[in-house]
C-alpha cells in the first residue's frame, strides 16, 4: 500500500477522495491529466484495495470512485477544509440527507441543514424508524435546495441524482437510496454508511 501511494499523483487522488466520491471525469478535470494516465493510477489503487468503484443510481453511464472504508486507517490522510455551514442534499430530502443532517449535528460544531432538489411531501418513515433505533430524532421537513443554499455553504450531495443535477458540490457521497427498497435492512445500511461518512468529514472540516 505504501508503494502504491509513493506517487505524488496517487497521493493527490487520495486527498481528493478523503472528503467525497468523484467520477473519473471529475478527477481528470481536477488533476489535469489524460484519461489513460488516470486509468493507470486508479488501477494501481484499486489493486491494493484502496479504492472501489460503483455505478451511479442517476446516470447509469457514470461510475463513482470512492475510498474503501478503513483502507487507510493506519495512514491518516491530512486533507482539511473549512465551512460556515454544511448543506446535505439528496433528491427528495426524505431520508439520506435528513439522516446526515441529524448525525452531523451531534458530531460537529459546524452548523448543518439538509435539502432536496425535488423535495418529497414528508420524511420517509423508514428513515424516522432507523434514526430512532439509534437514538436520533428526525425533526425537519423536506426543503427545497434553492430555498436553503447560501454563499459560503459547504454542499455535500448524498445522492447521485442530486449531484449530477446540480453539477457542483464540495463533496459527494454516492450512497444508495433506501426508499425504493423500503426494507429495514436498506435503511440500516444507509444509516451506517452515512454515520461513517459524517465521522470522517467532521474530522477534516472546521468552522470558518
Amino acid at each position: 500500500m505504501h508503494a502504491a501511494l509513493a506517487d505524488p499523483l496517487r497521493l493527490r487522488i487520495l486527498d481528493l477522495l478523503v472528503l467525497g466520491d468523484l467520477t473519473p471525469g471529475e478527477l481528470v478535470a481536477e488533476l489535469g491529466v489524460s484519461t489513460n494516465l488516470l486509468a493507470h493510477h486508479l488501477g494501481v489503487l484499486e489493486r491494493e484495495g484502496i479504492i472501489v468503484r460503483g455505478r451511479s443510481e442517476g446516470d447509469r453511464r457514470r461510475t463513482y470512485v470512492r475510498l474503501r472504508p478503513a483502507a487507510l486507517s493506519a495512514l491518516g490522510p491530512s486533507a482539511d477544509a473549512a465551512a460556515q455551514r454544511v448543506v446535505f442534499v439528496c433528491s427528495a430530502n426524505s431520508a439520506r440527507s435528513q439522516l446526515a443532517e441529524a448525525l452531523w449535528e451531534r458530531t460537529s460544531t459546524v452548523p448543518a441543514v439538509s435539502a432536496g432538489t425535488h423535495p418529497a411531501a414528508r420524511v420517509a418513515e423508514g428513515a424516522v424508524q432507523v434514526a430512532a433505533q439509534h437514538g436520533v430524532t428526525l425533526m425537519g421537513r423536506p426543503k427545497l435546495y434553492t430555498d436553503v443554499i447560501a454563499t459560503g455553504d459547504y454542499v455535500v450531495t448524498v445522492c447521485d441524482r442530486a449531484h449530477e443535477e446540480l453539477g457542483v458540490a464540495a463533496a459527494h457521497w454516492s450512497i444508495p437510496d433506501p426508499v425504493p427498497d423500503g426494507s429495514a435492512r436498506a435503511f440500516e445500511s444507509a444509516f451506517a454508511e452515512i454515520a461513517r461518512r459524517v465521522d470522517s468529514l467532521a474530522a477534516h472540516l472546521t468552522p470558518t
